[in-house]
């Protein structure tokens, strides 16, 4: 969890912006940094900083795996509190996954796995039981598209 400390008016200015409108231009990060007012190279290092901190995993796009043949679902998993940051960290190492959350209720960590092919969504399965943590498998049945902004 990023304490709050550790994030000055620039980080939070950043996380509010990019989260619904990432410039998409050949120089993206100088857009920010006009927007926000500072420069393409201070916009760069605070963004390097939020993600050696956690607080922004990656910045790209969000493909609808389905519609280009892939496979999702979502997964709900029982994890102990004291071990929330471990295994969200090591289920983050997974590329094919997104939006890893923490929600209150027995099944505490929820994060959506989206593979190319079905056999590696089943591989990415059976890693993430050997972890040995009680989980639910929700397939995507039907997409919902929920736009949700943090703000910071």
């Amino acid at each position: 969890m990023i304490d709050q400390k550790e994030l000055d008016d620039i980080d939070r200015q950043l996380i509010n912006t990019i989260q619904l409108d990432f410039p998409l231009n050949s120089r993206p990060f100088r857009t920010l940094g006009e927007q926000i007012g500072v420069s393409e190279e201070d916009v760069i290092d605070h963004l390097k900083k939020l993600t050696e901190l956690g607080a922004i995993r990656r910045i790209g796009p969000i493909i609808n795996t389905i519609e280009i043949g892939g496979f999702s679902t979502l997964i709900a998993m029982r994890v102990p509190e004291h071990e929330i940051d471990e295994v969200a960290a090591r289920i983050n190492e997974f590329n094919e996954v997104s939006h890893n959350y923490l929600r209150p209720g027995t099944y505490n960590l929820w994060f959506t796995v989206s593979a190319q092919s079905k056999s590696r969504l089943l591989e990415i399965l059976s890693e993430i039981k050997e972890m040995g943590y009680l989980f639910l498998d929700l397939p995507v049945e039907r997409m919902f598209k929920i736009g949700v902004l943090f703000r910071v």
